[in-house]
């Protein structure tokens, strides 16, 4: 099992996709992903790969609380209105710099 695609609006994924870009150009953006098997990160990456998004690895599964709803690494990321009015017209390229950043910035909720 591998986490990837729920901290991005849905418009926002399509609008920064760049399948015809090459892996690791400036035109790309980043999803992060979680997961404890290699291989099947190896798989997601490459599916990512194919329809133009460039990979931050977040870690094992475990770690996927990190872009959860409410850390810096969910959907704000992606967006650049500056209201927060979301659509695919606000879609923000998101290096793999900043995600590492917006991960590392995540605070686990306490209960």
């Amino acid at each position: 099992m591998v986490k990837v695609f729920n901290n991005v609006f849905f418009e926002h994924l399509g609008a920064l996709a760049r399948p015809q870009a090459p892996a690791g150009s400036e035109e790309r953006s980043v999803l992060a992903v979680a997961g404890d098997d290699a291989a099947a990160k190896d798989a997601a990456a490459a599916l990512l790969d194919t329809i133009g998004y460039d990979v931050v690895d977040a870690g094992p599964l475990a770690e996927g609380w990190r872009f959860q709803p409410g850390t810096p690494a969910y959907g704000v990321p992606y967006d650049g209105s500056p209201d927060g009015t979301w659509s695919g017209d606000t879609a923000k390229r998101v290096s793999a710099e900043e995600m590492r950043t917006a991960l590392a910035a995540a605070t686990r909720p306490t209960d």
